[in-house]
């Protein structure tokens, strides 16, 4: 007794063609993006840069949203995340800038006294 491979065809009829189905992939804003990343970069290490990566979240969050509510782009997560990321820890960086910057004025204008021996 012989065996006879296996063959995908169930029928006497050859397989029909196959179905491609093609979808399309909305590209991601770019601005959308670097909002969230700075947002990022501001929470981990914002405070060595005096606040400047969230405050550039928040503008290129504010971008980012009109060019995503349309929908021809994508994104608008993540312009969302770097607004709030962004608004979180620009008022804390804002006042840490200015206190070290107006700690630094005043303690350059006032004068020290010296003792007397």
């Amino acid at each position: 007794m012989s065996e006879q491979p296996y063959s995908p065809q169930p029928g006497p009829y050859p397989p029909g063609p196959q179905q491609m189905v093609i979808t399309t992939v909305r590209p991601t804003s770019g601005t959308a993006v670097a909002s969230m990343v700075l947002g990022i970069v501001g929470v981990l290490g914002g405070w060595c840069m005096f606040g400047l990566p969230c405050i550039l979240a928040v503008i290129l969050g504010h971008v980012a949203l009109p060019a995503t509510k349309s929908g021809q782009v994508g994104g608008r997560g993540m312009a969302v995340t770097g607004l709030i990321l962004g608004y979180l820890f620009v008022v804390p960086m804002v006042i840490f800038t200015m206190m070290v910057f107006f700690g630094g004025v005043i303690g350059a204008v006032t004068p020290t006294p010296t003792p007397t021996p």
